[in-house]
């Protein structure tokens, strides 16, 4: 997990300084390697499983698993990011109703209308590990981008609630197992979520049997891939498009700030003395 470590507000302007994980995204790989072997979805896989239960055993569930949101450090580990989506509070059995996630990823009862849990993190799981193995999202319709009314998201809905899945011949009878448990329709007959046995299912899957878990978690095994970077601080693994932005602060509005409750900013007031004063503050 990648977690913020340092944050200062700055008059009007509160400021996270988090951890820069120069590793680039899976999206980023993903979009030059166009698919990944087994053994490297497997690699990742096992460290998103136990970044997720992690989670879970903490009554937190993700909702926003993508290739976008999976990061690796310079060794290649991942890192999960971005939990604006997440839901906490959870207890055992508990359940949440919220509509919300990316398109692709949304679980099935999700898109049913009904209460769900810890399940739709599983089942981003499988379209994650689909994409990585197959190198295209398990929606995907054939000619869709010469029809209009197949490139909706409602459309998109539709198939997730309603195609089958079909799994590439290329794949390994494991491989294709451990997708279909994953891309269950039902959360009851989902991979991962069984109320009592759940993670130890994933853990036991023939696709991951090979897997030392208690090595995986300390990060002592080494990753299948290891990003080429020029420095701590190198962009090697960022789309130019996004690190050539612009830097840009948002507009002060005090209308804005008074309508919020202050007392959510306790703790943000310090200001690092090597960096700046507080007359510097802009």
């Amino acid at each position: 997990m990648g977690l913020g470590f340092m944050s200062s507000l700055l008059c009007f302007r509160l400021f996270f300084v988090i951890e820069y994980v120069n590793g680039g995204d899976l999206m980023f790989h993903m979009q030059r390697q166009r698919k990944l072997p087994e053994e490297h979805a497997r690699f990742y896989s096992a460290e998103i499983s136990l970044a997720l239960n992690y989670l879970h055993e903490r009554g937190i569930i993700y909702r926003d698993l993508k290739l976008d949101n999976v990061l690796l450090d310079s060794e290649g580990h991942i890192k999960l990011t971005d939990y604006g989506m997440c839901k906490e509070g959870l207890r055992p059995g508990d359940t949440t109703s919220t509509f919300c996630g990316t398109p692709n990823y949304i679980a099935p009862e999700i898109l049913r209308g009904e209460d769900y849990g810890f399940s739709v993190d599983w089942w981003a799981l499988g379209v994650l590990m689909f994409e990585m193995m197959a190198g295209r999202s398990p929606f995907d319709i054939v000619g869709s981008s010469d029809n209009p009314d197949q490139n909706t998201e409602d459309y998109l809905f539709q198939v997730i609630l309603e195609k089958q899945i079909r799994i590439p011949r290329s794949l390994s009878v494991k491989a294709a197992s451990v997708l279909k448990s994953f891309l269950n329709k039902d959360p009851k007959e989902r991979l991962g979520c069984h109320p009592q046995t759940g993670f130890a299912d994933i853990q036991g899957h023939p696709f991951f049997r090979n897997v030392d878990w208690d090595m995986m978690e300390q990060k002592q095994v080494v990753p299948p891939f290891k990003p080429n970077i020029s420095g701590e601080f190198g962009l090697d693994n960022f789309d130019s498009q996004f690190t050539n932005e612009p830097v840009q602060l948002t507009p002060d509005d005090d209308d804005i700030v008074r309508k919020i409750d202050q007392s959510e900013f306790e703790g943000f007031e310090y200001i690092n003395p090597l960096l700046m004063s507080a007359e510097e503050c802009v």
